[in-house]
């Protein structure tokens, strides 16, 4: 199922991720200070990160916070995000 908006396409790029990582939701959230159950919000989409976690969780997984956020960008003409499909 492709994503439709920015939390559904942050939510797949943070759980390839941290499957690339081979961790556990438990261990990412204890690398980066968040509960397991806020990173299994992040990674189903059911809650938009601020920039701090972005950070924190970017950190946490060896990447960038540019990754996390990649496919994702805005077209301003438009007023609406541009999501591109997962890879």
């Amino acid at each position: 199922m492709p994503a439709v908006d920015p939390r559904d396409r942050f939510a797949v790029n943070l759980r390839q991720a941290r499957l690339k990582k081979g961790i556990s939701q438990e261990e990412l959230g204890f690398r980066c200070e968040l509960h397991r159950t806020e990173v299994s919000l992040l990674e189903r989409g059911g809650r938009e990160p601020r920039l701090g976690t972005i950070v924190k969780l970017a950190g946490a997984l060896d990447t960038t916070p540019e990754r996390l956020c990649a496919g994702i960008s805005w077209l301003p003409s438009a007023g609406r995000f541009k999501i591109e499909r997962s890879r």
